[in-house]
């Protein structure tokens, strides 16, 4: 199976007896029990996933400028075993267990303040989930996070087992572009943090590319329209895991308005991918093995070339 094939083709690790395994070893053997299991379960996926292996590999490589060695590739699955565990606890027991950093909090409030709803865009980096922590924090705050239930549905249902008030917070991303729209539209009118994922792209998304570790990548576009339609604050969130129990959110705000003329559509949607993908950029090279896309990124627009900004793109998020 080849390391560029899209990401959506993958098959969900391990399914629901892996999955629920580990929730057993998380709930009944405790935090210390299950990370001690990480490592058999790691080394597992290690061996039997060739493709994530070898997308791991390479991406290594273009973040140290050398070839990985299998330890490297073993931390990086290693750590993504972590942050899937640590999903547990925090919907079982809040941030409790963790030490949970906080990085531009105040600048995030601000844009609350204003009363329109803010647009928080994440990556597949560290643990988006810690943001949840947040939430918990601030019971005030709506927070509503899109999410693809059907990529993941074994986890998608341990997780709506553990914490069922999370799943009604979730707005499916696989719904139509319109309907993903009009929800995030009634959320934000509602003074609501609408957080979601900018950095994959489905398989029928119009894609750009942008700079990103030394070659152009291909990143959606449809985040951006919808900022454009929904004219709410855009800040940047990113939520690094540093080991053990630590975690650090940090919180940049983009912009306060993202405005795409339509005579000038492809300029504007550049400047503000390449924005975004510098500051990824910037968090990768903080925390190398965050990040959490085992594919061959750089080639994830096979089935959706990135090109010809049209009529589809209105299509797509209702514009």
């Amino acid at each position: 199976m080849s390391t560029n094939e899209h990401w959506q083709s993958r098959p969900e690790g391990g399914g629901r007896f892996a999955i629920w395994l580990i929730r057993a070893i998380a709930l009944y053997g405790g935090r210390r029990v299950a990370r001690v299991c990480l490592y058999p379960i790691t080394l597992y996926f290690y061996l039997r996933r060739r493709p994530e292996r070898l997308a791991s590999k390479q991406y290594l490589q273009r973040v140290f400028g050398q070839p990985a060695m299998p330890w490297q590739v073993f931390k990086h699955i290693h750590c993504f075993a972590a942050t899937i565990m640590d999903r547990v606890f925090l919907l079982a027991h809040g941030e409790k267990p963790f030490q949970i950093e906080t990085e531009g909090l105040e600048l995030l409030d601000q844009r609350i303040a204003l009363g329109r709803g803010v647009l928080l865009f994440g990556s597949h980096q560290g643990s988006f989930e810690a943001l949840r922590a947040l939430g918990a924090r601030r019971p005030e705050m709506p927070l509503r996070v899109v999410l693809d239930k059907q990529k993941t549905p074994a986890m998608t249902e341990l997780l709506e087992a553990l914490a069922p008030e999370v799943g009604a917070c979730v707005i499916d991303a696989a719904q139509d572009g319109t309907s993903i729209a009009l929800a995030m539209s009634e959320a934000c009118q509602n003074g609501a943090v609408v957080a979601m994922l900018a950095d994959r792209g489905r398989g029928h998304e119009v894609l750009r590319h942008a700079p990103f570790l030394g070659s152009p990548a291909p990143f959606p576009i449809s985040p951006w329209l919808l900022a454009h339609t929904l004219q709410v604050p855009v800040v940047l969130c990113f939520g690094l895991y540093l080991g053990g129990n630590r975690y650090r959110l940090i919180f940049e705000p983009l912009a306060d308005r993202v405005e795409i003329p339509r005579q000038q559509r492809g300029p504007a949607l550049d400047a503000l991918i390449a924005r975004y993908a510098q500051r990824l950029e910037h968090y990768v090279h903080v925390a190398p093995y965050n990040w959490f896309n085992f594919y061959d990124f750089w080639q994830q627009d096979m089935r959706a070339p990135a090109q010809h900004v049209a009529a589809a793109v209105g299509e797509r998020v209702g514009v």
